[in-house]
């Protein structure tokens, strides 16, 4: 059996919208899989593969040595994510075919003189259908996208939580954050059901919501409180598409990045969004949330 290095280093979404087409090629090779070390957990639990912890979120010689080191011996590599990063760790691997995204797919260009076997995909579809496209590459077989089981990832957490309207304010870039007096205005609607989660660094913000606040979680232990909300309420992050992939009714709040590409899967109609306008977060007013949510959780 070959042995397959996977690259898809973070973040929390885009992780997730890779399992399906890992699992998809999972019976075909020996596969190991990079990924940044806070989800190294969540690839093992959920993917059921191999996970190669590295530490390249923020560059330096060290680290990038030990991760070349810990990516060696590999016949084959696919690169999900089109950085010049990921693609150095492909080309690190030695192995002799390396897939990724064509130049016209890839963020950063430079990624795609380190792969040989570039694949175009359609950019019309949502992010985890690109992935299965790239994965098609290496693995013609696969057909449909693999349903996946998160569940198992959300067996430890909190308690006490169940059925609440969960609400998470923060997001990884300040431009898909809803602006924290929305989330205020929309708790106080929602009422006492209102539960605000919250990441490192986001306790202030959290606070400022004037909800009752989650306690400090992990990963698995988010997942857990999540799986048990009645509806969560985010913007384009990555509990957001935790949440999903673990089956709970969303709503997700889009305005610079778009719904059908970026949205969560399996809920695409469960968004209010300004992508197609201004795609501006300031211009998504809380009624239009309120609406969202009351259609998500009617009978």
């Amino acid at each position: 059996m070959k042995r397959l290095l996977v690259v898809r280093l973070s973040a929390l979404g885009d992780v997730i919208h890779t399992i399906p087409a890992v699992v998809g090629i999972r019976d075909e090779f020996q596969i190991g899989w990079a990924v940044e070390s806070p989800y190294r957990e969540l690839v093992e639990v959920v993917a059921q593969v191999q996970a190669i912890p590295v530490s390249l979120k923020r560059w330096s010689i060290a680290n990038i040595r030990t991760a070349r080191r810990a990516v060696r011996g590999h016949d084959v590599a696919i690169d999900f994510q089109g950085l010049f990063k990921s693609s150095l760790l492909s080309w690190s691997s030695g192995a002799v075919e390396r897939y990724g995204f064509s130049r016209d797919f890839i963020r950063e260009k430079p990624a795609a003189w380190l792969v040989n076997r570039r694949v175009a995909i359609d950019p019309s579809k949502h992010v985890v259908e690109w992935n299965i496209e790239l994965a098609r590459a290496i693995a013609p077989l696969i057909t449909d996208i693999p349903r996946v089981d998160f569940s198992a990832f959300a067996a430890n957490g909190p308690s006490g939580f169940e059925r609440r309207i969960v609400l998470n304010p923060g997001a990884g870039r300040a431009d898909k954050q809803w602006p924290v007096e929305h989330f205020r205005e929309l708790a106080r609607r929602i009422g006492k059901e209102a539960l605000v989660v919250w990441g490192p660094g986001e306790r202030s913000l959290a606070e400022a919501v004037g909800a009752e606040l989650a306690p400090p979680t992990t990963l698995r232990e988010l997942a857990r409180l999540l799986r048990n909300a009645r509806l969560v309420i985010a913007g384009d992050t990555g509990p957001l598409h935790l949440a999903a992939a673990l089956r709970t009714p969303v709503v997700g709040l889009y305005g610079p990045t778009s719904p059908a590409r970026n949205g969560p899967y399996g809920q695409l109609a469960n968004c209010v969004e300004t992508f197609t306008t201004n795609r501006s977060m300031t211009s998504i007013d809380v009624d239009a949330v309120m609406r969202k949510m009351k259609e998500v959780l009617s009978p």
